[in-house]
């Protein structure tokens, strides 16, 4: 087999393609041939050692794949030999073969192409269990979606609307607010157009009628997070999803009280780990609203795997629409 391989964290830059042996799945695992995988934040933070997650080295990065059982190995009966999976183990994607827990593997139903598999299981899994299970979305209530463009956040525009909700997407770009009008947005804001402090708030009144969101859904972080708090309906919650942005907000806690809003965190990861059954369950259903055309993945592009370094580039220009994903 051939991987990208990790030996020192420093960045993309170190990443080196290598022959490595082909490994033998023990027990609970599977070895699987790695039909294409995307690309996400983690894995930029992963090799920059700035991940919460630090795997021993030397290791494999890639978080989400998609790919073909080749080998079973003792205790696994769910799955078997030539069965199309998914999956989503944290590393081990970029590359031609993996060994992945079994535990971890979501069967593919017909119909399901691998490149959208592969760019499925975290942006939809995190999606669903922030505006439905974390912030109990009802039909009616309006949702502001920031980095709306993005891999979750085009997801979460298709759940919410889904789920009846009106959405308002905020994006970086007219074109990107274009893609999100595709998508079923309601009303998108450009974040170039405001200025975060003043223009931004003013601009989520309007588009409210005064009441402000219901439910913000914020996988972005940084300078629009407490602009964005401040519009928050009566009752609203705040979704803590991530900090693509980069910086850490800090918001003032009288706010909440202010708003009697609530200010949730969003950890989908922790979620399937404490409470498998829960999210077995979720994923199926996810599956099921694939299988009806009600959610499917934008694909910005598809790159070959030996191009990895070039499609960490372009995540890195903050142009990416949805996700990129790597095929073999």
């Amino acid at each position: 087999m051939q991987a990208w391989l990790c030996e020192n964290p420093v960045g993309v830059d170190a990443l080196i393609w290598k022959e490595l042996p082909t490994p033998v799945p023990q027990k609970g695992e599977v070895l699987i041939e790695i039909q294409a995988a995307s690309l996400n934040f983690p894995d930029l933070l992963i090799v920059q050692n700035k991940y919460q997650m630090k795997p021993a080295l030397p290791f494999v990065p890639g978080s989400e794949y998609a790919g073909v059982v080749q080998a079973l190995g003792e205790g696994v009966t769910h799955l078997q030999v030539g069965q199309p999976v998914a999956c989503l183990s944290g590393t081990g994607g970029f590359g031609t073969h993996t060994l992945a827990p079994a535990a971890l593997c979501m069967p593919l139903p017909l119909g399901f192409p691998p490149v959208d598999a592969a760019a499925f299981i975290m942006i939809y899994a995190t999606s669903w269990h922030a505006l439905m299970d974390r912030a109990a979305l009802k039909a009616g209530e309006t949702v502001l979606i920031l980095g709306a463009a993005g891999g979750v956040g085009t997801a979460a525009i298709q759940i919410a609307k889904a789920a009846g909700a009106r959405v308002i997407a905020a994006a970086s770009s007219e074109e990107k607010c274009e893609l999100c009008k595709q998508l079923g947005a309601d009303a998108t804001i450009n974040y170039s157009e405001h200025t975060p402090a003043k223009g931004l708030r003013d601009v989520i009144k309007q588009l409210t009628d005064g009441k402000g969101p219901d439910v913000i859904y914020d996988p972005v972080g940084g300078e629009f997070a407490e602009p964005a708090f401040r519009s928050i309906a009566w009752r609203g919650r705040y979704l803590v999803v991530g900090f693509a942005s980069g910086p850490i907000p800090s918001l003032p806690l009288n706010l909440t009280l202010l708003k009697g809003a609530s200010i949730v965190g969003v950890f989908w990861g922790d979620f399937a780990r404490r409470e498998p059954t829960a999210n077995a369950e979720m994923m199926q259903t996810l599956a099921s609203m694939y299988a009806k055309g009600q959610v499917k993945p934008v694909i910005d592009q598809t790159l070959p795997m030996s191009e990895l370094h070039k499609a960490y580039e372009i995540m890195g220009s903050r142009s990416v629409k949805g996700k990129l994903v790597l095929v073999n």
